[in-house]
């Protein structure tokens, strides 16, 4: 099989999309307390021992569920254990805190945070019974590997929109999720340092287990994600530890060729100095230096040393997943796979919303270097409102829209792949991110709030929008039961191996075939690979 030829991403979008990924935290804290039960409140057994949920609007909630044991002290930088059972009742009606954050961004409650926080939340249609076997969608936050939190993900409305069981975790963050130092990893089963990806393995496994018991079906579990959550679902489809524990897959703005993932040794390399900055230069007694530290001395190191995600090349994760996908060494399943209209609006609007003509040239040639001039031609300032509209489409059609593309095309080679854009031109943003008099309307992270009860979105949905939103949530739910996102009386939407991309937007839906040549996509498959450049 011909493999596609991909441009590699440039520095300077790799720097805006770890600059800001997407998420902000607004958990509450997890609570143990056995309470009496009451006809109104919903109960189920899991493994561990009996959870008190409680009804909200025309859902079930059960939240706070722990997957594994607190990873703290002795368990630091170790494989999620098992949980321990309780005794009675556990009360499962207040969210767990996020995971320590690494990326000082948006946190607007920084003591809701905590090392103890590998928890879940699920949600279900109202009145929900064992047996019932209704489809899983199985959540994983994005926020760059190093923020965010799946308290955010409300799935009230999906689940009782579509029949279906909504999931939602929690998983370590920063250089407590991913850390490759032989001293770390050389006692775990799988000589990984990518902690953070074992947890969402332990969740999945959970889930797995522990899903009918909720009303939902373990042989119909969809894994889902955006942003660095989707580099997750990425991971997962190349694991050989996750074959066979989900059916389906679900790639929201974060295609599998895009976010590469860091090879072990550079890894190592990067750990290495982020342990001697944090104080623990010396490799015989790093593992216990590091266990020991504060967290807060750990989040102080990382400032100047941060990570990318998991690494490859270790028996979690041995193969690139883009290159595993192109190669048909995969966890094959249905993909749903899609992007929003004017992605890097957010990144740019956040590092460099004013920039005037002249800095927009500057920031061309020194990103691209003998083909800059190419970029400049294909993207002329004439043809925008303002350089940082100008900047946002180089950067969206580089990355996002055409690494979605080429995604695509591997996938649907081999696996029905069903391609959205969502394109609403008056969509909210994230709370706590506008910058006055910029329009950031379709930008990384738009479509959350159209999915799920989303906690951060900064206006609530127009009735034009919700309609939208109900649409958008019925593909979802049609996917989760069959592979195929096609509801009756919606527009079809047909595979993407004919280049065919569904249009979410207001109004209505439709199939386009133009969404590869609207993002210039053969010209940055042409586009030699850029010079490396500080970035802007």
């Amino acid at each position: 099989m011909r493999k596609l030829r991909v441009i590699r991403t440039t520095p300077l979008a790799a720097c805006l999309f770890t600059l800001a990924a997407l998420l902000w935290c607004l958990p509450t804290s997890s609570a143990a307390a056995p309470r009496q039960a009451t006809p109104a409140r919903p109960e189920v057994r899991v493994d561990e021992g009996r959870l008190l949920g409680q009804v909200h609007d025309q859902a079930d909630e059960f939240l706070g569920i722990p997957y594994a044991a607190p990873p703290v002290g002795a368990l630091r930088f170790r494989p999620p254990r098992q949980p321990s059972p309780w005794r009675g009742e556990r009360d499962a009606t207040r969210q767990a805190p996020a995971c320590r954050q690494f990326s000082p961004f948006g946190l607007r409650d920084p003591a809701a945070v905590s090392e103890d926080c590998l928890y879940l939340d699920v949600y279900r249609p109202r009145g929900t019974r064992p047996g019932q076997a209704l489809p899983v969608l199985f959540w994983m936050h994005g926020g760059a590997y190093s923020q965010g939190t799946g308290t955010q993900f409300g799935g009230r409305t999906l689940a009782s929109l579509t029949g279906s069981v909504v999931v939602s975790v929690n998983y370590r963050l920063g250089q407590l999720g991913y850390l490759t130092l032989p001293e770390l990893t050389h006692d775990n089963a799988y000589d990984s340092g990518s902690f953070g990806l074992m947890d969402q393995i332990a969740a999945l496994q959970w889930t797995h287990d522990n899903i009918a018991a909720f009303g939902g079906a373990p042989e119909a579990i969809t894994i889902s994600g955006q942003s660095a959550g989707s580099g997750s679902v990425c991971a997962m489809l190349a694991s050989p530890r996750t074959k066979g524990m989900f059916t389906r897959a679900v790639l929201q703005s974060g295609p599998c060729s895009l976010l590469q993932t860091p090879q072990r040794s550079q890894s190592q390399r990067d750990s290495e100095e982020f342990a001697t900055a944090a104080g623990c230069p010396a490799a015989q007694t790093r593992a216990t230096c590091l266990r020991s530290a504060t967290a807060e001395s750990l989040i102080a190191a990382a400032r100047t040393h941060p990570v990318s995600g998991p690494a490859v090349g270790d028996r979690l994760l041995p193969r690139q997943p883009f290159d595993a996908i192109t190669d048909g060494d995969w966890n094959r399943v249905p993909v749903l796979i899609g992007s929003t209209r004017t992605e890097s609006r957010f990144f740019v609007a956040l590092s460099t919303p004013h920039l005037t003509p002249e800095e927009y040239t500057d920031t061309i040639n020194r990103q691209y270097g003998t083909g800059a001039a190419q970029v400049l031609e294909h993207y002329p300032l004439s043809d925008y409102d303002s350089p940082y509209l100008a900047l946002s489409t180089v950067l969206t059609d580089s990355t996002f829209a055409c690494h979605t593309h080429w995604t695509a095309v591997a996938l649907a080679r081999q696996v029905p792949t069903y391609v959205y854009e969502f394109d609403d031109p008056q969509s909210p943003t994230l709370y706590g991110a506008q910058v006055p008099g910029v329009d950031m309307a379709n930008a990384h992270s738009a479509e959350l709030a159209y999915l799920f009860d989303f906690t951060m979105a900064d206006r609530p949905l127009s009735s034009g929008q919700v309609k939208l939103a109900d649409r958008m949530k019925r593909y979802w739910g049609a996917f989760l039961r069959s592979g195929n996102p096609n509801v009756r009386g919606q527009t079809p939407w047909p595979t993407g191996d004919s280049g065919s991309v569904l249009e979410l937007g207001p109004g209505s839906d439709r199939v386009s075939m133009a969404f590869a040549s609207q993002h210039h996509c053969a010209f940055w498959s042409s586009l030699p690979a850029p010079s490396p450049a500080s970035p802007a």
